[in-house]
Parts: structure tokens; C-alpha cells; sequence
């Protein structure tokens, strides 16, 4: 299967759980659970390929100019991780299911779930670094809405926000880095970069690119100091805590690490920071986890630990340490994923997570008991157990490191970190599990059914069949290595056996364990001991530190942001003064090139019109009416000016949008006072008045100077002219800009367009949905009304014009890649004649007859548009690169067909959609209660034998 189906899967799927949540919570999850299985099918088809060493690739250009291609790689590492997550992914979507009670919105938890599910696969297939950093961003998204799913507890949205807070600085922190790396090589692909080890670390920025990366890193994998983010995400449902921090979310870290490991490690400065960091994490996580007294904490804080641990062992920078860093991944997201569920077994079981209200499980819920053991003698590094055989390498890796000059400090924390390890471990077994059964529990525990017990169950069996027979996961793993590594020869020969001898990592073990029982025995007094002693509290200092930053940002940003734009307008414009001048006096401005041109009577009468028309705005503008006619006026002398200096596409434009955006003032002014009250004081109006003077003339004063000489550099246009009609296929230039050229802004702008309409028709529910509505219905004219406010004469014109104007909007769209024209002109033209059905026979009349919503033009527009840019894909060009062709139809002649066509349609549609939304909103607000809605075109109409006035039906809510 290709890697973009596998890593778009779920993503697509995302949009079926909420779908089929009306059919039951058994479809919302099988659906799911399809999704994932099919992603995971799609994955093993190319396992043959990976055992063979290929890699497997996929590329699409995307924006090469930019160097963002959507490129995909799946080698031995890949594959590993991405099984981890769809592997693991079915049995956590089984356990949910089970898990989630009836009130919970299962359809929107597992639309979370795939979303993220499809961040993590695109992180580890990602052969492109800035499609990672998409990837890596949509994942601290998407675990954010995952964390924060109970909505309704307030420790569940302090967990998302710190968990988001933490990571997305480490992403932006990573973004710098991997930008350097680009910079570095010359290139944004992984593939090309881990090739240039000794180009990257040779380079003075390697050092800073290495700090910015493994800042990203280490706070996704919650390494000392970002530790603290991870336990308070265990607010999340235990499917959310299972999933995020045993196999997906915390190991992306670890994966770019690994991913990253051929070209930034086996530096001193890569083993000093990578190796430190991971060792403080070890040892504090596993200290702070042994005396949580919450369930879900102590695993949590176990996870710390052991993130800590992988992290040490990929910093030491030799491959045995990165083999057995691979091998412990495997084995932690066994055992770990396994407890996860097991504790949320105790939770829905017994009603709690306290470890001191619990104990005596044993014999209440045998299974639990069974699995949860297995897995925790595994994190415990008990032998027959994977846990065992990854600890054991660990030891060894440990043994032979050296750092900051000293051999024994690596072993001594490893083996202490260990310690506290197994401590935990046996804590968890004991006070949960063993021990006589209590009569104050806050349920009745008991085993649940299978679809609970069975996921967990699953991993265990791996658990215990690795560490019985390490044979069977020795070949993949050295796989995994060997892409770690980037040289299979570099793989190590060591095998994986349960017996290795009396080494010095078998005595470093055992003290472990015995260490571990010798803490469970003096346990009470440590306890007290631990919380009497003063110590720093992790969440307190990152409450204190947001805190902080609000106050500061409070304090420089209040003055400043008041809400006054003349305000933010004044200092703008006194600080683009400023600069421009500083840069006038300073800097040189060649001889004139060019002769001022003579200006004619029509355009001197012209520009006194627009003179007088800006000067008129300004002293009348309190007039809110003459304003808009002002305005108005302003608009058309611009459109005269477009015409006189031969660029009538942006005539046209600027007429057509000129008549609509006046409607749609017409009908807003409706709800306005005749007059803008004066709220400024004089200083102020002069003060504003000598800005706006000196900013007029400083502008007046660089056009002229520009005017007057020939361009620094070859202006762009020049290319617009010379590429329109070869690599467009269009003659109008203009039109070739938008729909090609710069057809990406384009689409952001139709979309923009669309997003303003709807936040039009938004404001609109809001009003007639609360106490303004009455307002609205009963407010009275200040002026008398005419009586025939559909008058027929307009009514019989408006429908006379109406199919004119379409056929115009038709003619202007098609002409419009060769002429004046286009999609965007054609939607203004068309939107001002059905305007003018509605100014003719009322919004009520209209709206009665409208076939689509125009909520749906705008979508249907929007979708046109980005499916024209996605078809470019499929023959191998970057987005929206438009395409044409020349046919002969007889009898007609041979024209031209071009995909930008379709893009305009899109364009044509969006504009249409967007215009009449608005229109329609505005017209909305502007009904009253005691004038009825007319059910006739015309207020007066005699074939109808009824002079009447507006029809008989009063006005209701529906209608």
C-alpha cells in the first residue's frame, strides 16, 4: 500500500466516528477500529521490502520552491514506530470502547484519537523535515483535545493546557533547529541531511541546532526540566494516558532522537547534554514515582523514569547503547501500555485509584492480578520477563560510559535509578494486589469482561515471550538498529540471551532488586521522611512563571492595545514617518530618468473630483449617508483611473465591488444613528490631523520620486508578460496572476472572503437569537416610509435584467482568461443582479424561492477551488499549477480549455456565496414586527385584483 493512503487513512477516517455515532457505540468504534486496521494492513504490506533493507519512498512536490515536499520514508525505523502506534492503537480503541461510559461522546473521542494517530504515523514517515514539523505541531493539537476530553473536570484542562504550553515552545524551539539544519546541507529532506554528518558537525551552527532540537525533543519526551507536563496529563481517560505515553506521543521525542541520531550524535556536547539529561530524568522520576500515592501518578512518573532511561542510552552514542535503547522501546510499550489499562481496570472497578484505599485485589480480580504483575515484574527487570533483557543492556551500556571524566557516576545512577525502579514496581504489586481483601472499598471490585482485560492481556503475552525467548525479537531489532545507526555494519553482534554470565551488569541488577525490596521494607518511614522534606513542586513554579508572563505582558501591552485604532493608527503612522525619513536623509536618491508627463483637462477634472471627494469625506464625515455617497464617489474616480492607465480588469473589479459594498453599507447604516456623535477632543483632532498631513505627503512625496526614475531592479511584471501565456495559457495577464501565478492567495482569500460572510450570518443568529431581537423587530422609522415599497416598475425591470446580468456574469467568466474578465468580476456582476431581485421584491419573497443555500456556494466554491489545486498532484506538479489544451468542436473554431477555468469557477462561486450570505444576514436584521412579510413580487400588482399592500401573513420566526 503507498505511504500517502497509510498516513492519510486516518485522517480521512476522522470524519466517520461522528457519522456513525448515531448508529451506536459499537459502529462508532468498529468504524474506528477499521480505519486503524486498515492503515496497519496497509503498513505490513510493505514488512517484505523492510526486511530486505529497502526503503520505501513516496514523493509528491508540494512547494519546492520553498523546499516543502511531501515526501515519505519507511525504513526499519519507520516501521517500527508506526507499528507501535497502529498495532497498539487497535488494542487501545478495543479498550475504549469498553472503558467509556454511555456519556461520554465516543464519536468525538475517536475522532480525537485518529487524528492524532495520523500525526504520530506522518512524524515517523515524514522524509521531509518541515512535513515533520507539521506533523509534530498537529500532534500537540490533537493530544490537547484528547487530554482535555472530560471537559467538565478542571484538572483535565490544566493538564491539556500545560501539556500544549510545554511542547509547542519545544516545537517552536525544534523549528529554529531543523531550519538550521536545512541551511546547513542545503536541502529539507532527512534523507539528503543524514547523509552530511561531518558537513552538519563541522559546521559553527551545529551546536545551537543541536540545543534547539533536543529542546524539542525533550519536551515532548517530558526529559528533566519538562518533566512535569506528563503526570498532569494523566487527567485524560486511561485509553488517552495507555496510548499518549506508552507507544505515540512521548516516544515522538525519542524517535527524532533516534531518527536524528547519525548526524547529531557522538559529540561531547551530544553525550554531555543527551546523557545528563537522561539520567536526571531516571533517577528523579523514579524517586517521585514510589511515593505516589494515585495509580495512574505512579505510572506515570514510571514512565518519566524510563523515558529517562532510553534517552541515556541513546546519548551515549554507541551503537550497542542505541541498540538496547531500541529494545527497551519495544519493552516499555509492552509492559507500560499493559499497566495503563490494567489501572484503569482498578479505576472502573473498585472506583478509585488511590493505592492506600486499595490492596487485597489479588483474590478479588485474579486476571487483573495476573496481567498487571507480569507487566510490572517486567518494568521491575525481573528475568524471564522483556523488561529483564532491555535493563540488563542498559546495565551494560552503563558500565562502559564515561562522563564528565568520571567511569563510575553512569553505572552508580543507572544502577540506583534501577533501585527505585524495581521499588515501585513491588510497591505497585503490593499495596494494590496483595494483602488481606478490605471491607472499605469505595465499589466492589472484580474482574471485568474480555473486551476490557483482553487488550492488556495481549501485550503481556509479548512480554513474557520475548523474555522467554529473546531470539524472536533479536532480527527486528538489530532491523531497527541498523536504520538508527544508518550502517547495518555498524550493527552490533552481541545476541540476546536471558544468560549472559557473571558480568558486572548481572551484580549491578541484583543489587537492584534487592535494593528495591529493602526500600518496600523501610517504606512507612521513608514515606514520612519524604513528605516532610521541603521540595521544589513543578506545577507550582510553571503556574508562578505563566503567571508572571501575564503580568509582564498585562503591563506592556494594556497601554499600548486600548481598543483606540486612532491610537494604534497614529503611532504606526508616526513610526513608518519616522523610518521613511530617517532613511530619506540618510540614504541617496539617483537624477530623475523620466519627464512628468502633460496633464489633459479630463484627467485634471478627474483628479479634482477625487480631490474634492476625499477632502468632502473628511469634513462631512459625521454624516454617515453623504459619507457612503462620498465614498462612493471615490471608488468610481479610481475605477475612471484604472481605465486611463489601461488596466480594465481592475476597472471592472473595482466598479462592481464598488456597487455591492455600497448595498451592503446601505442596508447596515439602516442600524445606525444618522450621525456619528464628536467623542474626540480638539488636541486630538489636530494631533491626528498633523499625522494624517505628514503621511499624506510623505507618501505623495515617494511616488513622485519613484515615478520620476527607472525601477532599482527588473519589476516583476516583466516575468507576469513574458511566462503569462506559455505557462498559463492565458493572454490576461491579471487573470493568469490569480489563478495561477498566485493562485495560492487566491484560494486564502476566497476562503477568508467565505469565513467573513459566515461570521456575517453568525452575529446574525446571535442577535435574533437574544434580547436585541426584540429591539430589532419593534424599533420604528425615524421618517415616514412610501407606501408601495415594491414598487412594480422596479420589479418588472429587475426581471427583465436579471437574465442580461447572467449572461454578462457567463461572458465575463469565460472571457476572462484571454480578456478582461474572470471568475471574481463575474460573481460581483451576478451577485449585483440577484441584489437587485431582493431590493425589488424583498428579502422574504426572494429567500422563498432560493434553491441552494448560500452557505453551501461558499463551500462548494471553496472545495472546487482546492480540488482544481489537488488534481495538479496526480500528474506529478506542485498545487494549483494549471494546466490547458487546445480543441476543434466542430463547426466552431479551436479554443482553449484550461483547469484554471475550474479554479475561477471555484473563485465565481465563493464570491457569489459570500455576497449574498452577507445580503441576506443584513436583510434579516432589517425586518419589524408589525410590517408583514409580503408573499407577492410587488406591492401592487393589478392582474392580481387586489390592490392590498404587502401580503396578509404577519410576521413570525419561522418565516
Amino acid at each position: 500500500m503507498s505511504l500517502f493512503i497509510i498516513v492519510a487513512l486516518p485522517f480521512l477516517g476522522a470524519l466517520l466516528p461522528g457519522l456513525m455515532n448515531s448508529a451506536g457505540r459499537s459502529a462508532c468504534a468498529g468504524v474506528t477500529f477499521a480505519v486503524s486496521l486498515a492503515a496497519f494492513v496497509g503498513l505490513l504490506t510493505n514488512l517484505p521490502m523492510v526486511l530486505e533493507g529497502e526503503v520505501v519512498t513516496a514523493r509528491v512536490d508540494w512547494m519546492p520552491a520553498l523546499g516543502l515536499n511531501f515526501t515519505l520514508m519507511l525504513d526499519g525505523l519507520g516501521f517500527f514506530f508506526a507499528l507501535l502506534i497502529l498495532g497498539i492503537g487497535l488494542l487501545i480503541i478495543a479498550y475504549a470502547r469498553q472503558y467509556l461510559s454511555r456519556d461520554d461522546n465516543m464519536g468525538e473521542f475517536f475522532t480525537y484519537l485518529l487524528l492524532f494517530q495520523g500525526a504520530m504515523v506522518g512524524i515517523v514517515l515524514s522524509d521531509n523535515i518541515l512535513l515533520l514539523l507539521v506533523f509534530w505541531e498537529l500532534t500537540s493539537l490533537s493530544s490537547f483535545l484528547l487530554i482535555g476530553y472530560w471537559k467538565h473536570l478542571p484538572e483535565g484542562r490544566q493538564g491539556a493546557r500545560m501539556a500544549l504550553t510545554v511542547t509547542g515552545m519545544g516545537g517552536l524551539a525544534m523549528i529554529g533547529g531543523m531550519l538550521i539544519l536545512g541551511q546547513i546541507v542545503g536541502s529539507y529532506d532527512l534523507s539528503v541531511i543524514l547523509e552530511n554528518r561531518d558537513l552538519i558537525q563541522a559546521d559553527p551552527l551545529y551546536v545551537p541546532a543541536l540545543v534547539l532540537i533536543l529542546l524539542g525533543c525533550f519536551t515532548k519526551s517530558a526529559q528533566f526540566p519538562f518533566h512535569f507536563w506528563l503526570p498532569h496529563a494523566m487527567a485524560a481517560p486511561t485509553p488517552v494516558s495507555a496510548y499518549l505515553h506508552s507507544a505515540t506521543m512521548v516516544k515522538a521525542g525519542i524517535f527524532l532522537m533516534a531518527r536524528m541520531w547519525p548526524v547529531l550524535s557522538g559529540t561531547p556536547e551530544w553525550v554531555m547534554i543527551v546523557t545528563s539529561a537522561g539520567l536526571v530524568t531516571m533517577v528523579l522520576g523514579a524517586l517521585i514515582a514510589l511515593f505516589k500515592h494515585d495509580l495512574k501518578a505512579l505510572l506515570a512518573f514510571s514512565t518519566v523514569s524510563h523515558l529517562g532511561l532510553i534517552t541515556m542510552l541513546l546519548g551515549t552514542g554507541t551503537a550497542f547503547g542505541a541498540m538496547a535503547a531500541v529494545f527497551h522501546i519495544l519493552n516499555h510499550a509492552t509492559f507500560k501500555a499493559a499497566l495503563f489499562m490494567s489501572a484503569g481496570i482498578i479505576d472502573h472497578a473498585a472506583h478509585t485509584r488511590d493505592i492506600r484505599r486499595l490492596g487485597g485485589l489479588r483474590k478479588l480480580m485474579p486476571v487483573t492480578f495476573m496481567i498487571a504483575s507480569l507487566a510490572a515484574l517486567s518494568m521491575a527487570g525481573i528475568p524471564l520477563l522483556n523488561g529483564f533483557l532491555s535493563k540488563e543492556m542498559m546495565l551494560e551500556e552503563a558500565n562502559h560510559t564515561v562522563l564528565f571524566g568520571s567511569a563510575w557516576l553512569v553505572p552508580a545512577l543507572a544502577t540506583f535509578g534501577s533501585l527505585l525502579s524495581a521499588a515501585y514496581c513491588f510497591r505497585l504489586i503490593g499495596h494494590v494486589f496483595l494483602g488481606p481483601v478490605r471491607d472499605d472499598y469505595p465499589a466492589e471490585p472484580h474482574d471485568p469482561n474480555a473486551g476490557l482485560w483482553m487488550p492488556p492481556a495481549i501485550l503481556v503475552v509479548l512480554v513474557v515471550a520475548i523474555g522467554v525467548a529473546p531470539f524472536l525479537a533479536e532480527p527486528f531489532v538489530k532491523l531497527v538498529t541498523a536504520s538508527v545507526l544508518g550502517d547495518t555494519a555498524k550493527v552490533p553482534s552481541a545476541h540476546f540471551k536471558i544468560w549472559h554470565g557473571l558480568v558486572p551488569a548481572l551484580f549491578m541488577s541484583i543489587i537492584a532488586v534487592v535494593g528495591g525490596l529493602a526500600v518496600m521494607a523501610i517504606f512507612t518511614p521513608a514515606l514520612r521522611l519524604w513528605d516532610r522534606a521541603p521540595r521544589p513542586e513543578a506545577k507550582t513554579i510553571f503556574d508562578a512563571v505563566l503567571e508572571s508572563v501575564a503580568t509582564l505582558a498585562q503591563k506592556l501591552i494594556l497601554p499600548l492595545h486600548n481598543g483606540a485604532f486612532t491610537r494604534y493608527a497614529a503611532i504606526a503612522s508616526v513610526a513608518i514617518i519616522a523610518v521613511g525619513y530617517h532613511a530619506w536623509v540618510t540614504g541617496t536618491v539617483g537624477a530623475a530618468t523620466r519627464s512628468v508627463q502633460t496633464a489633459g483637462p479630463v484627467f485634471i477634472a478627474g483628479w479634482l473630483m477625487l480631490v474634492a471627494a476625499t477632502g468632502g469625506m473628511v469634513l462631512m464625515h459625521r454624516n454617515r449617508l453623504l459619507s457612503l455617497i462620498l465614498i462612493g464617489i471615490v471608488g468610481l474616480m479610481v475605477s475612471v483611473g484604472f481605465v486611463f492607465f489601461s488596466a480594465p480588469d481592475l476597472a471592472m473589479t473595482q466598479f462592481t465591488v464598488e456597487v455591492v459594498t455600497i448595498i451592503l453599507l446601505l442596508l447596515a447604516l439602516n442600524f445606525l444613528p444618522n450621525r456619528t456623535p464628536i467623542e474626540s477632543t480638539v488636541l486630538r483632532r489636530v494631533r491626528d490631523t498633523g499625522v494624517a498631513v505628514a503621511g499624506g505627503l510623505a507618501t505623495f512625496a515617494l511616488a513622485y520620486y519613484y515615478l520620476l526614475r527607472d525601477a532599482v531592479d527588473t519589476p516583476i511584471s516583466e516575468f507576469h508578460l513574458a511566462s503569462s501565456y506559455k505557462g498559463g495559457g492565458g493572454t490576461n495577464v491579471v487573470n493568469v496572476i490569480l489563478v495561477d501565478f498566485r493562485g495560492f492567495d487566491t484560494y486564502g482569500e476566497i476562503i477568508v472572503l467565505g469565513i467573513a460572510a459566515l461570521l456575517i450570518y453568525a452575529l446574525t443568529e446571535a442577535l435574533l437569537g437574544g434580547p436585541v431581537r426584540a429591539r430589532l423587530l419593534n424599533r420604528q422609522p425615524d421618517q415616514a416610509r412610501a407606501g408601495d415599497v415594491h414598487p412594480m416598475m422596479m420589479v418588472v425591470l429587475t426581471r427583465v435584467i436579471m437574465p442580461v446580468v447572467i449572461l454578462v456574469g457567463f461572458y465575463i467568466f469565460w472571457r476572462g482568461h484571454n480578456e478582461p474578465g474572470g471568475g471574481f468580476i463575474a460573481g460581483l456582476i451576478v451577485s449585483i443582479g440577484v441584489v437587485m431581485q431582493y431590493m425589488a421584491s424583498g428579502f422574504a419573497w426572494t429567500s422563498s424561492r432560493l434553491r441552494y443555500p448560500y452557505h453551501g456556494v461558499i463551500g462548494a466554491g471553496v472545495l472546487i477551488a482546492g480540488l482544481t489545486g489537488i488534481g495538479s498532484w496526480f500528474v506529478g506538479k506542485p498545487f494549483l499549477t494549471s494546466d490547458f489544451t487546445y480543441v476543434r468542436i466542430p463547426p466552431f473554431e479551436k479554443f482553449e480549455l484550461a483547469t484554471a477555468a475550474l479554479f475561477d469557477l471555484g473563485v465565481f462561486l465563493a464570491v457569489v456565496g459570500a455576497v449574498m450570505l452577507s445580503l441576506e444576514s443584513f436583510s434579516r436584521l432589517a425586518r419589524r414586527a408589525h410590517i408583514a412579510d409580503n408573499e407577492h413580487p410587488m406591492d401592487i400588482d393589478p392582474s392580481r385584483g387586489d390592490p392590498a399592500q404587502i401580503g396578509a401573513k404577519p410576521a413570525t420566526e419561522e418565516s
